[in-house]
This record gives structure tokens, sequence and C-alpha cells, in this order.
């Protein structure tokens, strides 16, 4: 590896520490509204959702079935992980029955 390569990790790698540190330090000061603090509260939700929903969109009937059943189990019962659980036992399931798959 030469000294320029490595120079340039060093580098991005303490910009992403001083950015994330510096994330950290201002929200510890800052006092954040109710908007603010309603959009925080549903990020992880919204963040979880941009990623499976891609997923979800090439599975085929099979895929939107089980998430359909992740996302009834998850109103019904607001346990997260009793969600996930529900959606894979539904997608294993309609393999084993033959439904199609995207």
């Amino acid at each position: 590896m030469s000294w320029t390569s490595f120079l340039a990790i060093l580098a991005m790698g303490a910009v992403t520490y001083a950015t994330r540190a510096g994330g950290f330090w201002l929200a510890r000061r800052l006092e954040p509204g109710p908007f603010l603090r309603a959009w925080l509260e549903h990020l992880p939700g919204a963040v979880f959702a941009a990623l499976v929903a891609p997923m979800v969109a090439g599975a085929g009937p099979v895929g939107w079935l089980a998430a359909g059943a992740g996302f009834l189990a998850m109103r019904r019962t607001g346990q997260f992980l009793l969600a996930i659980v529900t959606g894979l036992a539904v997608y294993l399931l309609g393999q084993e029955l033959g439904l199609p798959k995207g």
C-alpha cells in the first residue's frame, strides 16, 4: 500500500469520526422541538421500510404475502421482532407450498 493511500484512509477515518462526534456533541446541547422529536422517533421505521421495500418488490407474490403478514403482525402487536418472525414464517411456508417467487 502506498503512503498516499494510507494517508487518504486515515483522513477519511478522521473526517468520519469528526462528523459522528460532532453530531453527538450537537445533540447533547440542543433540545429538539415537538416536530423534530416526532421525526426522530419515526426514523428507524422509515429506514427499515426503505431497506426492505426493494426486496419485497422483487420477491413476487410469496414475498408480498409475507410482507403483508409481517405488517399486520406489527400493527396488531407492536412487536418488531414478532413481525419479522411472522413475515419470515409466512415466506418459508409459501415457498414450501410452491407459491410463485419473483
